[in-house]
Order: structure tokens, then sequence, then C-alpha cells
């Protein structure tokens, strides 16, 4: 099972450096601000998993595999800018795989940990989005886990999967493979058909009344 998570982990940890690096190159940042965006799209999760289940040093920052992976990522990316963009939404779309991977592997190091199946999931949910919030707080602006389209509900989806299968005591390996499924998809038909949440009113002001926040 530690293969697996690791397999997961170092899998999620390149499609989330690739997300960072797309948005990154977008943006015209320099060579070295596209590996520190892919940096911290891609560890930022796991350093906030570990450090709150008590997995220190997190193993983003202990193993030379994750920055390795991540500064590939970048690298790739930089140099292969064009390359990247050829895919369909590649931002989303790696973006999606990453918050998937992510999602199943930190859950399933939390239930390593001792952790309960709820609080599992919680930690599984927070493996995925960390890394997307902190690049775009990186990018100075309002992190997609907080817009319209479903991010951290689908990242919840997956780790739940995997939370409720250790409850149940069915194989690890098939409940991972299903949960980051369900997430996956859950995110990109989210991304096509602008699935969302309810959102917060405001009033109109003027005697308007109440609209949805835009």
């Amino acid at each position: 099972m530690e293969a697996l998570v690791l397999i997961l982990d170092l899998v999620g940890t390149f499609v989330f450096a690739l997300s960072g690096a797309t948005m990154g190159v977008r943006r015209r940042l320099d060579i070295f601000g596209v590996l520190v965006l892919s940096f911290a799209a891609a560890t930022a999760g796991g350093i906030m998993r570990d450090l709150l289940i008590g997995a220190t040093p997190p193993a983003a920052l202990s193993d030379w595999r994750y920055p390795v992976t991540s500064l590939a990522a970048g690298i790739v990316t930089f140099f292969r800018a064009p390359l990247i963009e050829k895919l369909h939404h590649p931002v989303r779309m790696f973006d999606a795989m990453g918050l998937a991977l992510f999602a199943v592997a930190g859950t399933q190091k939390a239930l390593e940990y001792g952790l309960s199946p709820p609080m599992a999931a919680a930690m599984g949910m927070l493996t995925g989005i960390g890394g997307g919030i902190l690049r775009d707080l990186l990018l100075a602006q309002v992190p997609l886990v907080l817009q319209a389209e479903l991010y951290a509900v689908a990242a919840l989806a997956g780790a739940l999967i995997v939370a409720t299968g250790h409850w149940l005591a069915l194989p690890a390996v098939p409940c991972a493979l299903v949960g980051a499924g369900l997430c996956f998809g859950l995110r990109m038909m989210a991304v096509t058909y602008g699935w969302h949440l309810p959102v917060a009113l405001q009033s109109g002001g003027d005697g308007e009344p109440p609209g949805p926040l835009k």
C-alpha cells in the first residue's frame, strides 16, 4: 500500500506542477518564477497534510523525488509550453488530475497514520486543494476552490470513497481507483457544464432585490 501512495503522490505532484507551471508561463513569469510556482502548486497540499497528521518532516521536503518531479515538470513546461498548450484545456485537466490523485493519496496516508475515516477524508480534501490555493494566491487571484465550479466538493467525494472503503474493509487499490475516477469525473463535469454550489446573495442597492454575488 505504501508503494501505491508513493506512486499516486508522485504522479499527482507532476500533474499539479504542470498546472502551476502552465499558469506561470501564461502570466509571462521568468524561469525562476515558473519553477517556484510549479513547486508550490505541487507540494503545498502534501506539506500541510503531513504537518497535521504528524508525518514530519513532510515527504515533499525530505524525499528528493518530490522536488525533482515538480521542478522537472516546470522545466518541461517552460521550454515546451506550446506543446503543453496543445492539450485541450491543459490547466484545468492537469488540475483535475492532480486533485484526484492527491485526494485519494492524502486520505490513504492519513488512514495509515491512524486517523479516523472522517478525519482522513478531510485530510485528503486538504491535500487536494492546498496546492491550488497557494498557486492562485501567488498569482494574486481568488483561489479556484472559492469560485463557482466544484473543486473542494470533488476532492471530498473522492476522499470519502477511500475512507468508506477502509471503514468497510474493502480492498484499498480498487477504492483508490474509484475515488480518483469519481473526483476527476466530477471536477471535469463541473468545468464542462458549469456545475456549482449555491452562491452567496448580496443586496442589490437602490431598492433592487438581492441577487447572486458575481
